[in-house]
Parts: structure tokens; C-alpha cells; sequence
């Protein structure tokens, strides 16, 4: 908040800000976030989607050129290791120690390292968990699971923040990591709606309240922190296609004066895919697969310098400061995968994938939500495409029925070849609302899937290349899809954050337009 010898006033009411006496009116300090663990700055802007690509060998006509805007965003500087993923597997472990389900649902595919005619036993065994692979993508992850991991990510980071900080119970008073017990873990949702605090949880350095209403028995009225004090990260999650794309090319690197001096066909400038300069000459700029049987070089002079993956921080970075954005391992992203998307999405902050959910509430009067045996909101397929009417909101907490309200089926439109004819028709535009929007409002039929198309609401995009992959699929424009409950050896994947305020990340030495500041009230 704001600590001023003069107090700010409210620009329309005159009334001042942070002063207890006039009823704890709040004007929290204007800040601009700072990127979360692991994650670099990605300054947006606009460029043509799919226009690094110079050829379509496999005729997919699935990445035609469009120019659209990315905003500025966050993403993380490397791919997510196998060290992290045993992180998140330690966790659930020790908050979850009966619940075997969880931490076998969490644990990557290893057999995807198996084949018929290849001895990767070895991989089967050690990859994951032998500590000279720490440092190595994980692999074997499906795009439900890399989601899943964005969660528990998010809700650990601002955990650790809060209890750095002293809003919660500091890390070596928290009787949540004693013994093993298992109390309900922290969620960031949670957290913010007022429903996890209490004895044994709040700090010794809670947020003044000051609220006229508020009491705490005597003492110090006090608060959990709010979303408004900008102390809270934005959730992690997967880049979309579209921000993928853009943070790989890293064209900021060859832009003055809004010019933009040469295009890239790959991460780095040139047409190339070895490194021209003296020291390093002719050492390949990504783990890649040279040709067919060449996995790593020759004995003796391996000039990728690796036979499968290689650690997180290998080669050069990228302009924008990120690793292995072509070769190692593809990335998962969060589209779903559609032939025409490039043609179809809005030229704003592209993507394909919308599925609205509602937290589900508990105890609506009191605006409590429900919570699963986690201890995360219980979300809801969204009924409306705008804010209801109280009346129909709480009705649709109930589970009262009401005219107004379009509801679904239960489970996902593409889930079932009827699921569109269950659903009440909306007089606008003759469809009904639907949460899911992956098909832009189209009706799902899935007559034809697995006959002449292998493409549904489950299909994901991912992207970059790997290290056994031909150097065709290092170009960040090419683009493939795989279901989201399937893995593999080659894909891997990075996590993103949304960047709030400002999109210009790096202000300094650039022209400004001046704005004067906005004159204090005086009542006479």
C-alpha cells in the first residue's frame, strides 16, 4: 500500500485511500510483477504466424501464414527437468502418503523408451530417476499431466512466497511438513477466497485490515493477502501454439526502430544448422537427428554432443534468452490441434482450447467454495456467456432449474456423438452455450474419428523438434498433434505465465509521451 506523507485521494470522490477512520477505502501499490521461478520476460508483439516456414514437405496445409499479436508474457527459460518432475513427485508423496493413485498417475510413462527392436532398457530404468539424468527433460508426460503440473507449480511458488514473507506459517513452524502429517495442502484459490487460514496457518506478518467491520478479539485486525496487493504470481500453464511459436523465433533480436532487419527460419539467424563462429565451428546448434542412423556425431567428435536428450541448458539460447527451443525434445502447448486454426483464430492473443469453468460454491450466501479431496475448487462446465442475474446465479449453485439458464450435458460435447442434440437450443445464433469452444460453436460429430481422421477435442499441438527428429522439424512454424493422454520419448515441455500491466518490458533509453499526474482534490 501506499505510504506517502500526503495520502492519495480517490480521482473521483475526493475520498482518501488507506485511512482506517473513513472506512478503509484501498489503493494498494501500483507495481509491475516480477516473473516467477524459472520463468524470462517475452516482450509481445506482432509477427506472422506460421511465416518462418519455407516449404510443407508432408502437405498437411495446416500452418498457413497469419499476422497476428502476441502480448507480452512470461515463459520459462528451460524445459522442465526430470530433477522437477521429482520434485512434484516428492510432494505428493509426503503431503499424500496413502493415496498411492496420485503418485501413480503423476509418474511419467517410462515404457515409452521401450521398442521392439532397440535395446533402451537402460532408459526404461534410469532415465527419470538416476541422478546423472537430473538435469534431462522430462520425458513420458502426457498434456493432462504437464497441466496438472502447471497447477501444482503455481500453488507451491506462492506458498513459498507467502511463507517467506511471513503471511503464513513460516516453513520451519509449519506443522503441515512434521512428521509426515497430512493436513489439506495450500491452493492458491483457496487461499484468496478467505478458506485457508486459521491456528497452525497464519503467519506472524499477516496484511493489515483495515476494514471498520473487520474484528480479531482485541488485537490488530489483520487479513490474509488479496489478489490487489500484487504479492501472488498468475498461475503457470502451458504457452499457447501461438506464444510458442513467437518466444522461439525471438525476432526482438534482429528489430530496431519497429524494423524487423532479417526473418529466421530457425531459433538462431541463418539458414544453417551449424555454429560459424571460429571457436565452435561446425558444432550443431540443437540435438537433433543429422540423418538417418546419426543420432550424436562421430566417436571421438560428437558434435551435438548428445545420442538422446541433453540437459535443459545445452546450446546457445535463443535471443529472448530460452533453451533448446528446436531439437531435444518437442514441446507440448496448450491448443488443440485443428488443420485451418491459423485461419480460424482471432489475430489477438491466438488460440484454440477454451474450456469456461465456473468454481463450484459450497455454500453460496457465503460464497465458499467447494473443494475436492486435494483441497482445489471443484470446477463446473460454465452455463452463460455473461454475468447472470443474481437470482439465476444462485439458483445455478443450488441446482434449482431455471428457464434462463442454458445448461449441458454432463461431460464434454466431443465426448459423445449426441452430446450436441442434449443440449437446449439458444435463441441467439440457433446454438446453444457451450464451455467448450476448442470447435468455435461448430457441432461435434465423431462418427468419422478413427476412420478418416485421427484429429478430436483431445488432439494437442506440439512443437520444436527433438533429438529424433530430422532438422525439418526445427523450424518453430511446423506443427504436429498427439492425443492428450498419450506420451512420448520426444516430447517434453516448457511452462508459460501471463504477464499483467504494461507489455513493454524494458522501458529505459526509449521516447515516452509525457502524461501529467492527476491533481489532488481540495474542498473548499
Amino acid at each position: 500500500m501506499s505510504s506517502c506523507s500526503q495520502k492519495q485521494q480517490s480521482q473521483k470522490t475526493g475520498i482518501t485511500y488507506n485511512d482506517r477512520t473513513n472506512g478503509g477505502y484501498q489503493r494498494f501499490r501500483q507495481t509491475h510483477p516480477s516473473p516467477g521461478p524459472g520463468l524470462v520476460p517475452i516482450e509481445g508483439g506482432t509477427f506472422v504466424l506460421g511465416g518462418s516456414a519455407g516449404q510443407d514437405v508432408a502437405y498437411e496445409y495446416n500452418n498457413v501464414r497469419r499476422r497476428v499479436t502476441v502480448p507480452s508474457f512470461y515463459m520459462d527459460e528451460t524445459e522442465v527437468s526430470n530433477q522437477d518432475w521429482l520434485d512434484y513427485l516428492h510432494w505428493i508423496n509426503i503431503t499424500f502418503t496413502d493415496d498411492r493413485e496420485l503418485y501413480y498417475n503423476a509418474t511419467p510413462d517410462t515404457l515409452v523408451w521401450r521398442r521392439p527392436l532397440s535395446y533402451n532398457e537402460p532408459y526404461v530404468d534410469n532415465y527419470l530417476r538416476h541422478p546423472a539424468f537430473q538435469d534431462y527433460p522430462v520425458v513420458g508426460v502426457t498434456w493432462e499431466q504437464a497441466q496438472d503440473y502447471c497447477v501444482w507449480r503455481t500453488d507451491r511458488t506462492n506458498e513459498n512466497i507467502l511463507r517467506q514473507r511471513g503471511n503464513l506459517l513460516a516453513w520451519k513452524d509449519n506443522a503441515n511438513q512434521k512428521g509426515g502429517a497430512t493436513k489439506e495442502p495450500f491452493n492458491t484459490d483457496i487461499y484468496l477466497n478467505g478458506q485457508y487460514r486459521g491456528q497452525g496457518i497464519d503467519g506472524k506478518k499477516m496484511m493489515p485490515d483495515l476494514n471498520p467491520n473487520a474484528t480479531n478479539k482485541g488485537a490488530k485486525a489483520v487479513r490474509p493477502v488479496r489478489m490487489e496487493d500484487g504479492i501472488l504470481k498468475q498461475g503457470y500453464r502451458l504457452p499457447s501454439e501461438a506464444e510458442w511459436e513467437y518466444a522461439a523465433l525471438a525476432l526482438a533480436g534482429n528489430t530496431e526502430f519497429e524494423n524487423i532487419n532479417d526473418g529466421k527460419v530457425y531459433p538462431w539467424n541463418g539458414m544453417g544448422v551449424r555454429s560459424p563462429k571460429r571457436a565452435t565451428r561446425g558444432l550443431m546448434l540443437a540435438n537433433f537427428k543429422r540423418s538417418s542412423g546419426d543420432n550424436a556425431g562421430v566417436g571421438g567428435y560428437l558434435n551435438d554432443k548428445a545420442d538422446i536428450t541433453a540437459p535443459v541448458r545445452s546450446y546457445q539460447p535463443n535471443d529472448f534468452g530460452l533453451y533448446n527451443m528446436a531439437g531435444n525434445v518437442n514441446e507440448w502447448v496448450g491448443d488443440t490441434y485443428r488443420q485451418t486454426s491459423f485461419e480460424d483464430v482471432d489475430d489477438f492473443n491466438p488460440f484454440r482450447g477454451n474450456e469456461f469453468t465456473n468454481k463450484r460454491l459450497a455454500d453460496p450466501s457465503k460464497g465458499l467454495y467447494a473443494k475436492d479431496k486435494f483441497g482445489r475448487p471443484i470446477k463446473d462446465a460454465a452455463k452463460s456467456g455473461h454475468k447472470l442475474k443474481y437470482s439465476e446465479f444462485i439458483a445455478a449453485q443450488q441446482g434449482g432449474q431455471n428457464n434462463s439458464i442454458e445448461t449441458n450435458p454432463k461431460g464434454t460435447p466431443a465426448d459423445s456423438a449426441n452430446a450436441v442434440a442434449n443440449i437446449p437450443a439458444n435463441p441467439v445464433a440457433g446454438k446453444a452455450y457451450k464451455a467448450d469452444l476448442r470447435d468455435y460453436a461448430d457441432s461435434v460429430n465423431n462418427d468419422l474419428y478413427g476412420t478418416t481422421t485421427l484429429v478430436n477435442n483431445h488432439s494437442k499441438v506440439y512443437k520444436g523438434g527433438s533429438w529424433n527428429d530430422m532438422a525439418y522439424w526445427l523450424n518453430p512454424s511446423t506443427r504436429r498433434f498427439m492425443n492428450q493422454d498419450e506420451a512420448s520419448a520426444e516430447v517434453g515441455f516448457r511452462c508459460a505465465m501471463t504477464l499483467v500491466g504494461a507489455p513493454e518490458i524494458y522501458p529505459q533509453g526509449k521516447p515516452h509521451l509525457k502524461v501529467k499526474k492527476a491533481k489532488a482534490y481540495k474542498s473548499r
